[in-house]
């Protein structure tokens, strides 16, 4: 999927649901990993993915070789997603009113998820017997 911005909507904290639009943000092909972003209270929250199924071994071989040190350099926590079908991630930062600062910090965490995802793939290749 092409995109070529991505929406920031406010979650109301107790139900979870979508309550307004706080933001659009200009983004490039990295955009491709993201599958949320919002704001619950003072955080924001940004998933990802894999942007493809993975085979089964690569699941496991992901979470094994992935860069979680270069986004909490960043000043991002990341965790993992457990219930998802790909290997997924969750980093979260803290939200300001501010475009700009979201803009910025959207846009560093979007370089290094597509910097930890082609790590994470040219890794795992040709390792299929080691997570057999």
């Amino acid at each position: 999927m092409d995109y070529s911005s991505l929406i920031l909507m406010e979650r109301d904290v107790e139900t979870g649901f979508v309550t307004k639009e706080l933001g659009s943000y200009q983004v490039s092909v990295e955009a491709e990993y993201v599958k949320g972003f919002y704001v619950k209270g003072d955080t924001v929250y940004l998933k990802f993915d894999t942007n493809k199924d993975v085979e089964e071994w690569e699941y496991s071989a992901i979470y094994d070789v992935f860069n979680y040190s270069i986004f909490e350099e960043e000043g991002f926590k990341i965790e993992d997603v457990d219930d998802e079908y790909n290997p997924t991630f969750l980093i979260t930062f803290k939200y300001e009113d501010d475009h700009g600062y979201i803009n910025e910090k959207l846009s560093l965490a979007l370089e290094l998820i597509h910097e930890a995802m082609e790590k994470a793939f040219n890794d795992i290749e040709g390792k299929q017997e080691e997570y057999k």
